[in-house]
């Protein structure tokens, strides 16, 4: 059988396995990719219905979700190659076996998922949204944040994280020096715009 495995017609399900027992190995090292932040500014009903119903809407880590994924695609790879040699004397196109199987491991998938949510309760998740880093306080590693000369800041967030960021002076006639604490309250894509605390008006958070 591990031979078999090896052939053209089993190598996209052997490098699936490989590839989720790269994953468990990364996870036993402790090399935290766990805690990949999948924020995507997703707003729409329609896009989280679609993530609840794949399994990824609730608070299963990504890297489960995935193993989850690879596990289902290459059991139900094999089993197509196997069932298609027993049926018609030959496997299936590489290229074919690995279409239906990725349908029916996805499928397979959504309910696998689910499941291990539902026995995960006392799971909980660090991960952040870059939008709760809003209205939190940084500071300035280096350089001089102006307008349009962004700066690199450090920030920490409520699980006391540490995020690296970009960030500009809200207000254009502002500079931020390093070492200068500041307050998150706005971002374009992945750069911020802060004020400085020396700002009179900026209330403590």
């Amino acid at each position: 059988m591990f031979a078999q495995l090896l052939t053209p017609p089993y190598i996209p399900f052997t490098f699936s396995f490989l590839i989720m027992i790269g994953i468990g190995v990364i996870e036993v090292v402790g090399l935290g990719l766990g805690h990949l932040d999948l924020d995507a500014d997703a707003s729409a009903d329609a896009g989280d219905s679609v993530l609840g119903w794949l399994g990824l809407g609730g608070e299963l880590p990504i890297l489960i979700w995935l193993t989850s994924l690879l596990g289902c695609f290459t059991v139900s790879g094999i089993a197509v190659q196997q069932s298609m040699t027993a049926l018609f004397g030959a496997p299936l196109h590489p290229g074919l076996a690995a279409g239906a199987a990725l349908l029916i491991g996805t499928v397979l998938n959504t309910f696998a998922a689910n499941g291990l949510a539902r026995v995960m309760p006392g799971f909980e998740s660090t991960v952040v949204s870059t939008n709760d880093l809003l209205r939190r306080r940084g500071t300035v590693l280096e350089g001089t944040a102006r307008r349009g000369s962004p700066a690199r800041a450090k920030v920490l967030d409520h699980h006391g994280q540490a995020h690296f960021v970009m960030l500009e002076p809200h207000e254009d006639e502002d500079s931020i020096a390093a070492g200068e604490t500041v307050l998150l309250v706005r971002r374009e894509g992945t750069l911020f715009f802060a004020l400085p605390e020396r700002a009179a008006f900026l209330n403590p958070i």
